[in-house]
C-alpha cells in the first residue's frame, strides 16, 4: 500500500456532508407528521422522505473516519500528532457539545416545567451529557467520542500491519453485527445506536478507503474517458443495490406504521445498513459529478452547506422546537402540508443563515459551532 506524505484536499467531501445535513434535517422535519397524519392521503410522501432520507448518521460516520484515515495514515505515528488531534477534538466538538446540551437540557425543563431541585438538575444533566441524552439529535456526538478514542488504537494497526486492510470491512460487519444480535437477545442496552459498534462497517469502510483513496478516487469519477466495462458494471449493481434496500426499508416501516405489520429487528437494521452504506460511495460519485457539471452557485452553496453542517446539525432542532408550538389552527389540508414542509425550510434556512453569520462576525464562533472554515468571498477579501 502507497503512503503519500502528502495530501490534496478535497472538495467532494463538502458536498457529501452538505447532502448528509440535508438526509438530518429531512427526517427531523418528517418525524411529526408520520405520527399525526397518518389519516392523509399523503402519509405515503411523509414516511417515504422518513425513511428514505434517514442516511445523515451513517454517512456522517463513514465520512468522519475516511477523512481521519485520509489526513492521519501519511503522518508520522507519535505522541504529538495525537496530543494536537486530541486538543482539536476537545476544542471544537467537545466544547460546542456541551453548550448546546445545556441549552437543550434547560429548554427542555423550562418547557415541561420539571419539578427537579437544584441538585437533581445537575445530576440529571450530568449523566446526560455524558450518554448523549441531554436532546435526541445529541446521540451523534457521543458516537463521535467513542470513535475518536478507538480510532489511534486502529490507526496504529492498520499502520503496523497494512496487510490488515483487507479485512477491515468484513470484520466491521461481523463486529456490528455480533453486537446487534447480542443486543437483541441479551438487551444490555436499550440504545445501541448510541454504540460505536452499530457503525463499525461504516468505520471500516471509510478507512479502508482514506487509506487508500488517491489511487481510488479515480473509480468515482464517471467521465466518457474514465468509464470501463468494469466500472459501469460495478456502479449500475452498486446503484440497484442502494434503490432496492431504500425502497424495502421504506415498505416495511409504511406497512408497519400504517397497518401494524411485525417484523424482526434485524430486518430493520439489515436494511438500513445496506441503504446507508451504499448511500455513502454513491454521495462521492454524485459530489464528484456535481463539482465537474453543476451551476458555480450550486457547487458553491452546497460547499459553504457542508462546511457550516457541524453546526447546523447542533443548532436545527431548536428552530423545528419553536416552530412546532405553532401548529395551524386549520384542518385544511393544503395548509397542513405547507406547515410540515416549512418547518424543513425553517430548519435549514434560519440554521444556515444562524451559523454562517455566526462564523464570519464572532470572533470566538469555535465556542458556539466549532471550527468553521471561512467562505470564498471571506477567503478572496482577506
Amino acid at each position: 500500500m502507497r503512503v503519500e506524505s502528502k495530501r490534496r484536499s478535497l472538495p467532494e467531501i463538502q458536498l457529501v456532508r452538505a447532502i448528509a445535513i440535508i438526509g438530518v434535517l429531512s427526517v427531523h422535519a418528517t418525524s411529526f407528521a408520520t405520527v399525526a397524519m397518518k389519516d392523509s392521503n399523503f402519509y405515503v410522501v411523509y414516511n417515504f422522505f422518513n425513511i428514505f432520507m434517514r442516511i445523515g448518521t451513517p454517512v456522517f460516520m463513514f465520512l468522519s473516519s475516511f477523512v481521519l484515515f485520509y489526513s492521519y495514515y501519511a503522518r508520522p505515528f507519535n505522541a504529538k500528532l495525537f496530543s494536537n488531534f486530541y486538543k482539536k477534538r476537545l476544542k471544537y466538538i467537545l466544547v460546542p457539545y456541551v453548550l448546546f446540551s445545556l441549552l437543550y437540557f434547560l429548554m427542555v425543563q423550562l418547557t415541561n416545567q420539571g419539578d427537579l431541585s437544584l441538585r437533581e438538575m445537575i445530576e440529571s444533566f450530568v449523566v446526560k451529557l455524558f450518554t448523549g441524552k441531554a436532546y435526541t439529535h445529541l446521540y451523534f456526538i457521543f458516537i463521535s467520542v467513542q470513535f475518536y478514542i478507538i480510532f489511534p488504537l486502529l490507526l496504529w494497526l492498520f499502520k503496523c500491519k497494512p496487510s490488515l486492510a483487507k479485512w477491515a470491512v468484513p470484520a466491521g460487519f461481523v463486529m456490528q453485527y455480533a453486537f446487534v444480535i447480542l443486543n437483541h437477545t441479551y438487551s444490555f442496552t436499550g440504545r445501541p445506536a448510541s454504540v460505536v459498534l452499530y457503525y463499525m462497517s461504516y468505520l471500516m469502510l471509510g478507512a479502508v478507503l482514506g487509506m487508500n483513496y488517491s489511487r481510488l478516487r479515480v473509480w468515482f469519477d464517471l467521465t466518457r474517458d474514465n468509464i470501463t466495462s468494469a466500472r459501469l458494471i460495478c456502479w449500475i449493481g452498486l446503484w440497484m443495490i442502494w434503490l432496492s434496500a431504500a425502497l424495502g426499508h421504506v415498505y416495511v416501516y409504511h406497512t408497519a406504521r400504517l397497518y401494524g405489520a411485525e417484523y424482526d429487528s434485524l430486518l430493520y437494521h439489515t436494511l438500513w445498513n445496506i441503504q446507508t452504506i451504499t448511500v455513502g460511495l454513491l454521495c462521492i460519485q454524485i459530489s464528484i459529478a456535481i463539482l465537474r457539471y453543476a451551476r458555480p452557485w450550486l457547487t458553491r452553496w452546497m460547499t459553504r452547506l457542508g462546511e457550516l453542517s457541524f453546526g447546523i446539525y447542533l443548532i436545527h432542532p431548536l428552530f423545528l422546537f419553536i416552530y412546532r408550538r405553532f401548529p395551524p389552527e386549520t384542518g385544511y389540508s393544503p395548509l397542513v402540508h405547507l406547515w410540515y414542509l416549512g418547518g424543513f425550510v425553517l430548519a435549514l434556512a434560519a440554521s444556515f443563515l444562524v451559523v454562517s453569520f455566526t462564523a464570519r462576525w464572532l470572533p470566538q464562533s469555535w465556542i458556539i459551532f466549532g471550527k468553521i472554515a471561512p467562505s470564498k468571498r471571506e477567503r478572496g477579501t482577506s
